[in-house]
């Protein structure tokens, strides 16, 4: 297994909408057990294939406390969302140390393959279903900073910039 390199925003290639895995086989399995270590690692509970900058559908997540219930969803859709949304805080792996309120909606039904490449339906709520929803979004190029103010949008970009500038010094 190996830790993967994350993707920090604003990255041009966090933008990319990712294609559908072409078929279940060991190279994504072997990404799946990646995607999760670096996750873990980085003290995620999502991460999404994009943001170790490989542009295909697939997510991982894991919202347990105790760190064992991962999930692997390979070319997840929404089949199902609630009438009602709320005001979520969320945080990215890829925008480390900003946080700020994205609306989701309450619950949400997705249709994936797992990692052996059987199809299955997630029912999620609470903090799995705005992860889950987290996750899909960069899927389609789409990071959680999009849905602030432009104006919070361009002091997070110069932010990270400037961090970016710092850590190659």
């Amino acid at each position: 297994m190996a830790i993967l390199p994350i993707l920090c925003y604003p990255d041009p290639r966090l933008h990319t909408v990712a294609k559908p895995v072409a078929a279940v086989d060991g190279r994504i399995r072997q990404l799946a057990k990646d995607m999760l270590e670096t996750m873990y690692e980085a003290s995620g509970i999502g991460l999404a294939a994009t943001q170790v900058d490989v542009h295909e559908r697939m997510i991982v997540v894991d919202v347990s406390k105790e760190r064992d219930q991962p999930l692997v969803l390979i070319n997840p859709e929404l089949v199902w969302t609630s009438p009602g949304k709320h005001l979520n805080e969320e945080g990215c792996l890829s925008v480390p140390g900003i946080y700020d309120g994205v609306e989701r909606f309450d619950a949400v039904h997705v249709r994936a393959l797992d990692e052996h490449g059987k199809s299955r339906v997630i029912e999620a709520e609470e903090l799995l279903a705005v992860c889950v929803q987290h996750e899909m979004d960069h899927l389609m190029g789409k990071v959680f900073v999009e849905y602030l103010s432009p104006l919070k949008r361009n002091r997070i970009k110069t932010k990270m910039l400037k961090a970016r500038r710092e850590d190659a010094r």
